[in-house]
């Protein structure tokens, strides 16, 4: 202690008292975050008790990311410790689901083996905006659903079909953003989505069209599984059965037409796809059924 002052502080004497190195209170103290109480007759910089509590502040509040200039603010009065907490939340959630996009898209590049290029589209399409992630899909919409002649009612679903990613996405969700908006923006794919749309999507007037339940009711693709699991191939009489009891005296051809179309746009991938960007559990992937029911309706024909 300073003689003549023999209740204040050295520096080192307060880095003694805090387990502080004395160049990181000598920077504090520049900045003016633990400025000295006074300075002894040589002009070195002492402190006080108050001093001491002045430090494990400024400590707790770097520990907790907040820069000199906000712990200033803070302890000069111009603002609360709330009022920056607050705002330092809103800051780490959005730095928070940042990591989170680059973590899933180095995942994604890792498990893909991709090239800089692809990386770099990659990097796009995760962080697009909301609104780019809606244009997006408001234009795959239109392509392949637009002018379609359907009823009003299913005319308003398809008008309002989404696929939204949320404002703190998972890593998988992220992941399946990824691989879906390169799907969707893909001309092929949109292509052979809008034949496969015009083969199973009912017309004003009219009932389904023959075969569309394999799309929209599961309990075909479950029969077939279980049909799978005795161990029925589709080319044996049994597999005959199967067909006659989900589609009756439905034209075949038209359903075959309608099950390779949705085979050769990927269907069923695009439909997982989806599930797994707005986070829903999906049912279990069901191109094999779907193969089996088209080589099942093949051999058919071929009788």
């Amino acid at each position: 202690m300073d003689d003549e002052q023999p209740d204040v502080l050295t520096i080192g004497q307060l880095s003694d008292r805090t387990g502080l190195p004395v160049r990181t209170l000598r920077f504090w103290s520049d900045e003016g975050a633990v400025p000295p109480v006074t300075r002894s007759a040589s002009g070195y910089r002492l402190y006080d008790a108050a001093s001491v509590g002045r430090v494990e502040l400024v400590r707790t509040l770097r520990e907790l990311g907040l820069g000199l200039d906000d712990v200033c603010r803070v302890l000069s009065g111009r603002t609360t410790v709330a009022e920056v907490a607050e705002a330092h939340v809103a800051a780490l959630d959005a730095q928070i689901r940042s990591l989170k996009v680059s973590r899933a898209v180095l995942s994604t590049v890792a498990k893909r083996d991709s090239t800089a290029e692809e990386t770099a589209l990659m990097n796009r399409l995760a962080r697009l905006s909301a609104a780019e992630r809606e244009q997006i899909i408001d234009e795959f919409k239109e392509e392949v659903f637009g002018g379609l002649d359907v009823e009003p009612d299913l005319r308003d679903r398809l008008r309002g079909f989404s696929i939204e990613l949320p404002d703190d996405p998972t890593p998988e969700q992220v992941d399946a953003w990824i691989e879906l908006a390169e799907l969707v923006r893909d001309p092929g794919f949109r292509a052979r989505l809008r034949v496969w749309m015009e083969l199973n999507t009912p017309t004003p007037g009219q009932g389904p069209p023959p075969g569309a339940s394999i799309w929209w009711a599961r309990q075909v693709v479950q029969t077939v599984a279980e049909a799978r699991d005795r161990g029925v191939g589709p080319d044996e009489p049994e597999a005959a059965e199967v067909l006659s009891e989900l589609f009756g005296d439905a034209d075949r051809a038209a359903v075959l037409r309608g099950l390779e179309a949705g085979i050769e746009a990927g269907a069923e991938h695009y439909r997982r796809l989806v599930a797994r960007v707005r986070g829903q559990v999906s049912s279990p992937d069901a191109t094999e059924e779907l193969e089996w029911l088209a080589r099942a309706l093949r051999a058919a024909e071929q009788a």
